[in-house]
């Protein structure tokens, strides 16, 4: 899959709105307060490097929504603040859902989609990553291959820039991602940020290669994955399990964390 993310050209931006599930939201980037950082936070800070004091950025991303949720409770506000950039991601837990279509998912994405850019600024489109190496998620790389096609497909058809992320390797490495084997790291949050950074054609400071690679590891032996594998389905699976046979969802009770385009707090 040809990567595309250095193609766009240098854009001034003076606001931002994230929409999403919890990839936007930032889960498994926790910040002080206890509240989540995540790549769409650390974007904005580096869209507000040419005019912080007149810069203003919404994240509306919360955890667990489904793509119909997501149309619903986001889209209507995003569209009502008319953002300079509005980074769209959903569908991500429809995918992963048993006997979902990525086809049918597609078609609601692009409905959605179409909406959005009749009524904002930029809309920048991130794709699927690529799970081979994603324990959690592994055995859906086809599924998730296929809806990140669709999404691509989707976003030239609109003219909006995309953020390709199945061709991120870095992020392939299982230190960027959480403990949780779901969710990015904070690492890997800030990689996916630079990468943002690069399809915006924003410069930025000391220009950090987001595929730089890793350090390497040293070999883990069999006990050692064992363990972790046992500690990781004591933590993660048994409670998700537990919230899907409840009918429950992380996102329950959790709303938006920025609902509304405020100038950034820099710390």
């Amino acid at each position: 899959m040809a990567d595309d993310s250095r193609s766009t050209t240098r854009s001034t931006f003076g606001s931002y709105a994230a929409i999403g599930d919890s990839f936007t939201e930032g889960v498994g980037d926790l910040g002080p307060g206890g509240i989540y950082v995540g790549w769409a936070d650390r974007l904005a800070v580096l869209l507000a490097e040419p005019a912080p004091d007149s810069f203003r950025y919404a994240n509306l991303a919360v955890r667990g929504r489904l793509l119909d949720q997501i149309v619903a409770e986001q889209i209507p506000r995003a569209k009502e603040l008319a953002p300079d950039l509005v980074t769209f991601c959903a569908g991500g837990n429809d995918i992963i859902r048993p006997g979902s279509d990525p086809d049918d998912v597609a078609e609601r994405f692009e409905r959605a989609l179409a909406d959005l850019t009749g009524a904002v600024g930029t809309v920048m489109v991130p794709t699927g990553f690529d799970t081979r190496g994603v324990p959690v998620l592994r055995h859906l790389r086809g599924k998730i291959a296929t809806f990140t096609a669709h999404v691509r497909s989707i976003a030239d058809r609109y003219d909006c820039p995309v953020l390709d992320l199945w061709s991120l390797k870095s992020v392939q490495d299982r230190r960027a991602w959480d403990g949780d084997r779901l969710h990015l790291s904070p690492e890997g949050h800030t990689r996916v940020a630079l990468r943002a950074a690069q399809v915006l054609g924003l410069t930025v400071p000391a220009d950090p290669d987001p595929d730089q690679p890793w350090p390497p590891l040293p070999p883990r032996g069999a006990l050692e994955v064992r363990r972790d594998d046992v500690q990781w389905a004591r933590e993660y699976l048994v409670p998700w399990i537990g919230r899907r046979l409840r009918g429950e969802s992380s996102g329950d009770h959790t709303v938006a964390k920025r609902p509304d385009l405020l100038p950034l707090v820099r710390r």
